[in-house]
């Protein structure tokens, strides 16, 4: 009795197991879109123009995915997910990849079961006050009030973040990064706190940027990736080096202008792997072997969609700094391509 129960247990886990490793990459391919979960709307990162067009450094890693996969970076379908419905978006099946903001952490990648791919972004939790506070350090922030999203790894920091310093604060909690937005130019909370990538992207789209201010301290690390559910590492593996495609890219030299001419093979053995011109990682995959070619065309390498969405030169304005190659002094590195 207790033997067959064991029995029937383990073929329905079995079956369960080759199920999700079966399935991902040929539901994509089966259904011919990519369903991509991003944010409601975050400038920079992801966020429709007036046309409806998807554009951003989330956006961009998106379509890169879909043309390894698919060979075509508008074969995708964008949700928009909040804090809150993200992960249920995920686990349900809504998506077949999360790309929004989303930090890395033990909980959500053992707990919730899923699987952080790689980093895209390494960025730290700041603080952002009108300039007329005459607020220079978050450490006078005592009594504030603060927007903050619910859902997100900032409401454990900015906690303890003020228990460690002995201030207290007044919570004003929102839902999406408009609606944070809204209410703090509204003055309904004096400070407003998320990833500082995200805090520069909000001031970029204000009347009078210059009236705020975003205070030195980073309170926190958050490493920023793209994540799929457990259980199906084909698809992870996908995700994962379609990630790394675009970083080794930039390393080696690789653009969007020069892709399709050094595909044709070069004195790099590394490159020649990447590009398909040798070995056969496309076919490992269960891709084509220009899978990567298409993924950096989409866009192009790591540091194009960096500068081209939230570079110095963008209305962000952001500076590599962390995401600065790890050759130039950064954190950005990918595993070879062998």
């Amino acid at each position: 009795m207790k033997k067959s129960v064991l029995l029937g247990a383990l073929t329905v886990a079995g079956l369960a197991a080759g199920a999700a490793a079966a399935g991902t990459l040929d539901d994509v391919k089966a259904r011919g879109k990519l369903n991509c979960g991003v944010t409601v709307g975050l400038v920079g990162f992801a966020a429709p123009d007036a046309n409806g067009n998807w554009e951003g450094f989330d956006v961009g890693i998106c379509r890169a995915v879909a043309a390894a996969v698919l060979g075509d970076p508008q074969a995708v379908e964008f949700v928009p997910t909040t804090g809150k419905t993200r992960f249920t978006a995920l686990a349900s099946g809504e998506i077949d990849m999360l790309a929004r903001n989303t930090t890395w952490t033990f909980s959500r990648d053992v707990d919730l079961k899923f699987t952080f791919v790689g980093v895209n972004y390494y960025d730290g939790q700041g603080f952002m006050v009108p300039a007329e506070l005459g607020v220079s350090s978050a450490k006078e922030l005592d009594e504030a009030t603060v927007c903050i999203q619910t859902g997100t790894t900032t409401e454990l920091n900015l906690a303890d973040f003020f228990r460690a310093n002995n201030i207290k604060y007044d919570p004003v909690p929102i839902e999406t990064n408009a609606e944070a937005q809204q209410q703090y130019l509204a003055g309904a909370c004096d400070v407003y706190t998320t990833d500082a990538s995200g805090l520069a992207a909000t001031r970029a789209t204000f009347e009078r940027p210059g009236d705020h201010v975003l205070l030195p301290e980073i309170i926190s690390k958050e490493p920023l990736g793209p994540l799929v559910r457990h259980g199906d590492n084909q698809w992870g593996d996908v995700v994962r080096w379609s990630l790394n495609a675009l970083i080794s890219a930039e390393e080696l030299g690789v653009t969007s202008a020069n892709v399709a001419e050094m595909s044709a093979g070069t004195d790099n053995p590394e490159v020649n792997r990447l590009l398909g011109s040798e070995g056969n990682l496309g076919e490992m995959l269960g891709l084509s072997a220009d899978w990567a070619k298409n993924a950096i065309m989409a866009g192009g390498n790591y540091g194009e969609l960096f500068d081209n969405n939230i570079g110095e030169n963008t209305s962000i304005g952001l500076a590599r700094g962390l995401n600065a190659q790890w050759t130039e002094g950064g954190l950005l590195y990918s595993p070879p391509f062998r």
